[in-house]
């Protein structure tokens, strides 16, 4: 089968043929027809953070099963499903409590060492990045990391649902806890912060700030429900939100992943509100926190989001219905679909800002 292929760290992509395997235990073969280029794949291409390479990426992928292992339960062929890198055993005290997001042993839905890999090329295995591997014509995931979902809701839009959507609503619902009547603000409006103001205003936000420093991507944010937008190149950002707010947002999302918007994040915050790190920043970025007596009385918390806090069994049919009953806008995400071997452009064009999300659909 066609996959994209990544060489190395700041070899981009490339089209090859590659060998997957036929599922065992609980594994799920599935025919993927969209799978969408979220940010962090192109990070984890460009900077070292240890992935063993070659490597296939792609983890917001949408397919159909087409067979299943031995020991799969929850799907059968011909299910339409969503994939999403949140890895969980479904035996550990973390998941038995519902916060599948931080299973303790997410690794036993990998395969172990010592059998055959589940992609490889030319005899060499393959890494498949987050259990994942979406940027190929099939993948094999493990049915724990998978979700099934309605069949109305097309390909491009569902392939979305499982990175972009359960972080950045997740953020908002799960991790957050927007209650109706809050204020928020949300420092960054590409994908998932666009997604973070839809999750704020499912939940009732009564005020959502987006932050950007370009003006068509607030434009953009204003579809979605933000109900005032700030250009922080003109204006300072955090200034801006307490001259709307009077005492500053509830909650404050950082979704760009850089230090001077954490730090904005944190100072835009009410005392008893708090602020959430949704963007992935560089190795060894960090910020400075005051812990002064004012600084405790504020009773203000800062929190790093992983996956929007996701169940994802039961958060990505739920994001899915949703869609399909005109309460959740997926569409206006998808900037263009695309070829498999047309990756690299696409990502060029997402550092341009000149794209949302760029889906592949095609695999010729």
């Amino acid at each position: 089968m066609k996959a994209s292929v990544s060489a190395g760290v700041g070899k981009g992509f490339e089209v090859h043929d590659i060998t997957i395997a036929q599922p065992m235990g609980k594994e799920v073969l599935i025919d993927v027809r969209a799978s969408g280029l979220c940010h962090s794949d192109l990070h984890l291409v460009e900077t070292e953070f240890g992935i063993p390479m070659p490597a296939v990426f792609g983890h917001e992928a949408a397919g159909v099963v087409t067979a299943v292992g031995p020991d799969v339960t929850t799907m059968e062929q011909g299910d339409h499903v969503v994939a999403c890198l949140v890895h969980f055993c479904g035996l550990c005290l973390e998941c038995l409590s519902g916060r599948t997001y931080a299973c303790l042993n997410p690794d036993t839905v990998l395969r172990p060492s010592g059998i055959e890999p589940r992609l490889s090329c030319d005899g060499e295995p393959l890494t498949q990045a987050y259990g994942i591997g979406g940027f190929a014509e099939q993948m094999l995931v493990h049915e724990n990391q998978l979700a099934v979902v309605n069949k109305q809701i097309p390909f491009a839009q569902a392939s979305i649902l499982g990175c972009g959507t359960v972080t950045g609503a997740g953020a908002a619902i799960h991790s957050a806890g927007v209650r109706v009547g809050d204020t928020v603000a949300v420092i960054g409006t590409g994908g998932v912060g666009l997604n973070v103001i839809s999750g704020a205003r499912l939940a009732g936000a009564l005020r959502i700030i987006a932050i950007d420093i370009e003006d068509s991507k607030l434009a953009v944010a204003e579809r979605f429900g933000a109900t005032d937008t700030i250009n922080s190149r003109n204006v300072d950002a955090v200034d801006a939100v307490r001259d709307l707010t009077g005492r500053g947002v509830h909650h404050a999302f950082e979704v760009v992943g850089s230090q001077t918007t954490q730090q904005q994040a944190v100072a835009m915050v009410r005392p008893d509100g708090g602020a959430y790190f949704v963007g992935l920043a560089q190795p060894g970025t960090a910020i400075e926190l005051p812990t002064s007596l004012e600084m405790l009385r504020a009773h203000s918390a800062v929190v790093g989001v992983h996956m929007g806090s996701t169940n994802l069994k039961r958060d990505i049919p739920m994001y899915a219905d949703l869609y399909i009953q005109g309460r959740l806008n997926l569409d206006d995400l998808i900037s263009q679909e695309i070829n498999l071997s047309e990756i690299n452009h696409a990502y060029e064009q997402l550092k341009r800002g000149e794209v949302i999300r760029s889906v592949i659909t095609k695999f010729d």
